[in-house]
């Protein structure tokens, strides 16, 4: 696409278009960022909201960290479940899961760790950089425990260090800073915008890779791409379409628009 044609607001004749590539799609990939999980009233990572005591995210969510003092670091993540369960899916979500049932193929591709893409019923779901209610045993990567928003927070927020069945520590199942993402994870999630007609990139800041790589890799493959965010972003002038709004508001709106 020209960069010079990037439509910048939330107009009619835009939403028209996205609502028309859609409605000729047969796959389709989405990729969330915080911006998304902040509607629901997430705390956002790096903003105001993500110090806790005297501590930056930035030093706590690293394996070294966790290796210095588990005990704090699980304190935070208790924390950060305590407050994240108390948030529910807003109609972005929700209109993505009912969107789910129209095509062949609808895959969810998340930098998001909270879970709010399941709770709103979509099934086909890649977790770039894992999810805070799952613990991962530090002695084996597939050994798992999930955790349901709904249940009591296990030990209270400065319980004892959490242990798997073989004896080994538990650690949140997600990507600190340090570590690679998972290599199925990004191929899947490669593949994913690959094969689609049509990207809807929603909420992110398009700034941390390779996440951010994707919308390129979709408009290389020939999809129709659309950024859906109430700012600019750095890869906002090569969208096919930009949509400047609340993903709350825009997603249903152009559900709106797409016939039964």
């Amino acid at each position: 696409m020209n960069a010079a044609y990037c439509p910048m607001t939330t107009d009619e004749p835009t939403m028209q278009r996205v609502a028309r590539a859609l409605a000729l799609a047969r796959t389709v990939a989405v990729l969330t960022g915080a911006g998304m999980s902040a509607e629901s009233g997430v705390p956002t990572f790096r903003g105001t909201d993500g110090l806790w005591r005297t501590f930056r995210p930035e030093q706590l969510a690293t394996p070294e960290a966790f290796a210095r003092d588990p005990g704090t670091v699980w304190e935070w993540y208790r924390w950060r479940r305590s407050r994240m369960a108390a948030v529910a899916p807003n109609p972005g979500h929700l209109a993505l899961a009912r969107l789910e049932a129209r095509f062949s193929e609808f895959t969810v591709v998340t930098q998001n760790i909270d879970g709010l893409h399941a709770r709103a019923g979509s099934r086909e779901i890649i977790e770039l950089h894992g999810n805070i209610w799952r613990d991962r045993c530090t002695a084996n990567v597939n050994h798992l425990v999930v955790h349901r928003p709904d249940e009591p927070i296990a030990g209270g927020a400065s319980g004892a260090l959490p242990r798997c069945h073989c004896g080994a520590v538990m650690r949140p199942d997600v990507v600190w800073f340090g570590e690679a993402l998972d290599p199925v994870n990004t191929q899947r999630a490669c593949d994913a915008v690959r094969r689609a007609d049509v990207v809807l990139v929603v909420g992110t800041s398009s700034v941390v890779y390779p996440a951010a790589s994707l919308p390129g890799l979709a408009r290389q493959a020939g999809a129709y791409v659309v950024e859906i965010n109430p700012e600019e972003t750095p890869l906002s002038r090569e969208m096919d379409a930009v949509l400047r709004g609340p993903s709350g508001v825009v997603l249903p709106s152009i559900e709106g628009l797409l016939s039964p």
